[in-house]
């Protein structure tokens, strides 16, 4: 990793041409959904049969597998998508494995059982984009889940990662980032909607020799699973947004990431995430060359609901007990222990 170490934008442009050379749209690739909801289905052991199936073959050297973040059909998991062609197969057993393998990657026929059925038409759907719970949809945050190994930062550099964070750090000052993200309109994406740029201005002009950055990743609404998609699909969205958070609001900074303890892949992929981007030069001390100093830390919260609102969080985070403090604190002024502080959703930080 060390000789990967990012310290100019020439260095990340280099690597991304580096890790794009190595993605061939044309080569067959199996897919496979490992986010928490086929994980509960047992995608475990179809990953593993795929494996052995191609190894057996032969066909290690021709056929790709990449495990990825989810895709958001998680009924239908789990859920395996065959490149280039799309074809989406639902449901995948072990006993499959061997069929689609033979079928579909040597012969390059489609599997008609294992086909997505409309329940109102009764028509078996193809192509993953023909069916009808994505066809309507236009992702944004989640438009990398289905395309990258969320725990490869080369997959997150090929695809665009940290282009942005570079950007900021060496074409914009702190004052043009906060602009940016107030002309942009973007709200907080937790739900209560104040508008991020004007948050992050208030934290700049906030008086304190050091500041934090949080990322409220303490999803506790029951069946709630957008953050943790993010955090488990993409975890580097995450980070970069918020280092360059943290560039805008201030120096001597420190950042959290507060996850419920209940979503232990978020966590393992953003732990491998942080390990990656210090190994790679993109967090900790003169990040990307830049002179710019930040790092992020991760801690889980105990299932406490409440700890979800965002002062119960920061005294959860200081080691208190989790209760919502008054309002008319404000948290850029007085926050985590008392010092300036900004935080924001993951999905708020993803989009930036």
């Amino acid at each position: 990793l060390d000789v990967r170490t990012i310290q100019s934008p020439v260095d990340l442009a280099r690597l991304r041409v580096a890790f794009e050379s190595r993605r061939d749209p044309e080569r067959p690739c199996i897919t496979i959904c490992a986010g928490t909801g086929c994980q509960a289905y047992g995608v475990s052991r179809v990953i593993e049969a795929f494996e052995e199936e191609v190894d057996k073959r032969g066909l290690a050297d021709q056929v790709d597998i990449l495990t990825t973040g989810c895709h958001g059909f998680c009924e239908r998991g789990p859920v395996v998508v065959i490149k280039p062609q799309g074809i989406f197969y639902e449901r995948m057993q072990i006993k499959d494995v061997a069929g689609v393998v033979d079928e579909t990657l040597v012969n390059g026929k489609v599997v008609e059982r294992l086909l997505y059925q409309d329940p109102r038409t009764g028509e078996k759907i193809v192509h993953e984009h023909d069916v009808p719970f994505y066809k309507l949809q236009q992702r944004e945050i989640l438009s990398m889940n289905g395309l990258i190994d969320p725990t490869s930062i080369d997959d997150y550099i090929a695809v665009g990662g940290y282009g942005a964070l570079v950007k900021a750090l060496y074409e914009m000052t702190p004052e043009e980032v906060v602009d940016a993200v107030k002309n942009s309109g973007l709200r907080g994406r937790g739900g209560a909607g104040f508008p991020t740029g004007r948050k992050w201005e208030s934290c700049r002009r906030a008086e304190g020799d050091v500041k934090y950055v949080i990322c409220n990743a303490d999803e506790g609404d029951p069946g709630a699973y957008m953050d943790r998609s993010i955090m488990e699909g993409n975890p580097h969205s995450v980070l970069e947004g918020m280092i360059i958070g943290a560039y805008a609001v201030g120096d001597s900074l420190e950042g959290y990431i507060y996850v419920r303890h209940e979503y232990p892949l978020a966590v393992k992929n953003a732990e491998l995430a942080l390990e990656a981007a210090r190994a790679y030069g993109l967090l900790g001390e003169n990040i990307a060359g830049s002179g710019f100093d930040f790092d992020i830390q991760i801690r889980r919260g105990g299932g406490a609901f409440v700890c979800g609102e965002s002062s119960a969080l920061m005294q959860s985070l200081q080691g208190d007990v989790g209760e919502p403090q008054a309002k008319y604190v404000r948290s850029v002024e007085k926050g985590l222990w008392g010092r300036p502080t900004t935080l924001n959703n993951v999905e708020t930080w993803a989009n930036v």
